[in-house]
């Protein structure tokens, strides 16, 4: 099936069977709100790619992949896109290969280079929602920066180790200027220390999804000026206020 065909179908008020299990959280209009919805992942390594793999199977219609990297021997414990099969494959077109798979519904377009100051506004623009899937700091701050520019919410995750944090950043919040008020002396955070055990990108991408779903489909509360911190060796969940 297509996305239109399903549109139409769900027009009808008949429901496509692959999104029976959706109808009940999200309803019959907000599925047609993620089949007409354009989402930009940056970055698709471990939260990243799972990020891209929930949102094609709730139907979001239209997913953008920015990753310039490749996979290596030391993305297989966590990154759910590589395989042993697949190593120094470009991550955003195995995203979209993965996609295609999953749901004909969604268009992928991968862009297998890496965001920056030059290209960011035009990669960008047009999206309703940007999902953070970085793994260094300088990267973060300068989507946090063209996000804000262009007036489109952004979705925020960083790992490492058994901890993670997540929050959505709307148009016009000071959230994320707060979180990184002080420059940071390296660009990588405490992962490069405490590495990544494969549970702890699954969890945050799988958050990361669900705020999208949520700013996508207008229900539910978005992790809007807060920080949603987790800690799972020790069961933390906690919020930070950002106000």
């Amino acid at each position: 099936m297509s996305a239109k065909a399903s549109l139409e179908l769900l027009a009808t008020g008949l429901v496509p069977e692959r999104y029976l299990r959706n109808i009940g959280t999200i309803g019959i209009d907000g599925q047609a709100r993620l089949l007409k919805s354009r989402v930009v992942v940056v970055g698709a390594g471990g939260l990243g790619g799972a990020v891209v793999e929930l949102l094609a199977r709730m139907g979001v219609g239209y997913l953008k992949v920015i990753d310039g990297d490749c996979f290596a021997l030391h993305n297989l414990n966590r990154q759910i896109l590589s395989t042993e099969n697949n190593i120094g494959h470009n991550k955003a077109q195995t995203a979209a290969e993965r996609a295609a798979i999953i749901n004909s519904d969604v268009q992928v377009d991968p862009v297998p280079e890496m965001l920056n100051e030059s290209n960011g506004e035009m990669l960008l623009q047009s999206m309703d929602v940007v999902v953070d899937a970085l793994d260094n700091i300088s990267g973060r701050i300068l989507l946090g920066s063209i996000t804000d520019r262009l007036g489109i919410p952004f979705v925020h995750a960083a790992i490492a180790g058994f901890t993670g944090q997540v929050m959505t950043v709307m148009p016009g919040d000071k959230s994320f200027e707060q979180l990184y008020t002080n420059k940071p002396t390296s660009d990588r955070g405490a992962e490069v220390i405490l590495g990544t055990p494969a549970a702890t990108p699954s969890l945050a991408a799988s958050l990361e999804a669900q705020e999208v779903v949520k700013i996508l489909t207008g229900y539910g509360e978005p992790i809007q000026n807060k920080l949603l911190y987790f800690d799972t060796q020790f069961n933390v969940f906690k919020f930070i206020d950002l106000e």
